[in-house]
């Protein structure tokens, strides 16, 4: 039996009612027309307005822009603090740089220095589009700029594309994932859930995408890169996120070679980085 202590959240950026009403209409015309829908839907992210709470590490932080020329767009970089010990945070989808402040808010007490960026087509960087493989390429770009980092924070997305981007030969002595997803196919499948489309749009969204990398997407995933991962990783998790399914994070972690989990209770996807207790276990791993 279900109860308030173990019903899950109800997700962080839920679908307009609108939305869902338009893409029924269009997968009852045409699957391939409803397909292109909804690749464009799942690329473009929305822009919220700047929280209050966020609004002391911009003003405080130095701004910078960053050329990915392997992506081809410009990025909007954030140094808050002056340390020779850095950390990179990484945020997640619909994210901005500043979305992590409370664990770089802790981080600067610690004495480290903290970059992190508005990926692409979020925030104030360039582009109306962006998926998963340009998170991995601007965190190279922003490692060959101003790494190397002592650890890396990702949250949601940014936690996937770090465990990637290690994978592919980004170097780091820690890393945290909060929130993260796993299989590029489950994330898939959420989404088309949630505009209460049919399966076979999900099959047909992850052959656009396997075709377009030449590669299957799931190869990805983050309990796969895990393998890859010969440093100390911490998995955190709400139990409840109504975002991403918990189980994810005990696939990754399964996968880790030097890995721990911390699971929290009723803290859901996003509010979770505004959790005092959490920030400071994530802060006592990365400088232990």
């Amino acid at each position: 039996m279900e109860t308030s202590q173990n019903r899950i959240l109800p997700s962080s950026m839920p679908i307009p009612n609108k939305i869902k009403k338009i893409s029924r209409f269009i997968q009852f015309v045409s699957p391939s027309l409803v397909t292109k829908f909804s690749l464009k839907l799942f690329s473009t992210p929305i822009k919220f307005p700047l929280p209050n709470r966020e609004k002391t590490m911009w003003e405080s932080a130095q701004k910078s822009r960053l050329k990915v020329s392997s992506i081809d767009r410009e990025i909007d970089v954030l140094t808050y603090g002056y340390s020779p010990k850095k950390v990179l945070l990484v945020h997640g989808w619909c994210g901005r740089s500043t979305q992590l402040f409370m664990v770089a808010d802790k981080l600067l007490e610690k004495g480290y220095m903290v970059i992190s960026f508005d990926a692409p087509a979020h925030g104030k960087s360039e582009g109306k589009t962006t998926l998963m493989p340009e998170f991995i390429e601007t965190i190279h770009a922003v490692n060959k700029e101003h790494g190397p980092f002592e650890a890396a924070v990702g949250h949601s997305l940014g936690g996937m594309s770090l465990y990637s981007a290690y994978a592919d030969g980004f170097k780091t002595n820690k890393i945290v994932s909060i929130g993260s997803g796993d299989t590029i196919s489950e994330i898939l499948m959420n989404f088309t859930n949630n505009l209460t489309l049919k399966p076979k749009i999900t099959k047909r969204m992850k052959n656009y995408y396997d075709k377009k990398l030449g590669r299957d997407i799931d190869l990805n995933a983050s309990s796969e890169t895990a393998k890859q991962v010969d440093i100390p990783a911490l998995v955190v998790h709400d139990s409840l996120d109504g975002d991403v399914a918990v189980s994810c994070a005990y696939s990754i972690r399964q996968n880790l070679n030097q890995g721990s989990i911390l699971i929290t209770q009723g803290l859901g996807h996003t509010k979770i980085l505004r959790d005092k207790e959490t920030m400071n276990r994530v802060v006592d791993f990365i400088i232990s």
